[in-house]
């Protein structure tokens, strides 16, 4: 088995992803907002399995709220992580006693929901608390 070296061309093509990547991950945020015994999380930029930790810490954070309110208005992408995590809050809230709500996401990106068949599942609201 003959080991093959990257190509200049391959290696700059493979850093670029990395530095793309880095740069989403960089431009992603979590919006919080708090009343009432409420929180408000919105995550802005994509949920992927780069940015998704830093919405799962605003979620544990949040774990202590009466009501949690996830607004996917301004996700501008969503994969199999976060589809994961949306579940994950969902159940842990009815575990709780607490509060869980989903704003939708923009049509594009709330698809992921339609096609994993979780539109009916996850608690989505039409208005946002908080």
């Amino acid at each position: 088995m003959a080991l093959e070296l990257a190509t200049n061309r391959e290696t700059e093509v493979a850093n670029e992803g990395y530095a793309e990547a880095l740069r989403q991950a960089v431009e992603f945020r979590v919006d919080v907002t708090r009343e009432r015994g409420a929180v408000r999380l919105c995550p802005v930029g994509e949920l992927d399995m780069a940015t998704i930790g830093c919405l799962r810490e605003h979620l544990d954070e949040a774990r202590d709220a009466g009501h949690v309110t996830l607004d996917l208005r301004q996700a501008t992408f969503l994969d199999s992580s976060a589809l994961h995590l949306a579940v994950e809050a969902h159940e842990r809230a009815a575990r709780d006693g607490t509060g869980f709500a989903i704003v939708p996401a923009p049509p594009m990106v709330q698809r992921a929901f339609d096609i994993a068949g979780l539109s009916a599942r996850l608690p989505f609201v039409d208005v946002p608390r908080p």
